[in-house]
């Protein structure tokens, strides 16, 4: 049997994007290793838990925050943050469940810096039943404030000037490739299930 031009084209579309998917799914990895997030979800979406979840995040950030300072890699940055659970929990001001795991994330832009769609590394604080809205970050390295989302606190964390490139979008076409990984990520969802 024979291939036709277009079949033949379609095949060779197809094996281009599923080896260009693999690449940016090695790159988003790549970054993950570095990382670690901080996700605070709401007790429900009522504006005074909304206004609860905001005191949280300022409350555990301003204490986490000190305690990274001097940390180099992701591995430090979750001992540091698992040995000082207890504190988080406190310093929360009211009951959360608080704890280090692995979280799917999709495409975000804070402020000057996109981060593609995948698993990430997270300190997850949930409030109360934690269906209500949530907020997220990059607390390692310490980019969740505007001031600090810039390629320099970029390459201090020790990111390549790829990595940088790839975050701070100043490689060309970056919304797209971050399009590719959030569709990717949602086939291995489904695939999973």
């Amino acid at each position: 049997m024979k291939l036709k031009l277009w079949e033949l084209s379609l095949l060779v579309a197809l094996v281009i994007a599923a080896l260009w998917g693999i690449l940016l799914e090695q790159r988003q990895l790549g970054l993950a290793d570095q990382l670690v997030r901080l996700h605070v979800v709401a007790h429900s979406d009522e504006a005074a838990d909304q206004a609860i979840k905001y005191e949280v995040r300022d409350r555990v950030y301003d204490l986490i925050a000190p305690l990274l300072k001097d940390t180099a890699t992701r591995a430090e940055a979750e001992a540091v943050i698992a040995a000082h659970l207890p504190e988080i929990h406190e310093a929360a001001g009211v009951p959360v469940h608080a704890a280090l795991t692995w979280e799917r994330y999709p495409t975000r832009t804070y402020g000057s810096f996109t981060l593609p769609a995948g698993l990430y590394s997270s300190l997850r604080v949930e409030i109360g039943e934690a269906v209500g809205q949530n907020w997220w970050c990059v607390v390692f390295p310490p980019l969740c404030l505007e001031a600090a989302s810039g390629s320099v606190a970029l390459e201090a964390a020790g990111l390549s000037e790829g990595e940088v490139a790839l975050i701070a979008g100043s490689t060309n076409g970056h919304t797209i490739r971050f399009r590719a990984l959030e569709l990717m990520d949602g086939l291995r969802g489904w695939f999973h299930r």
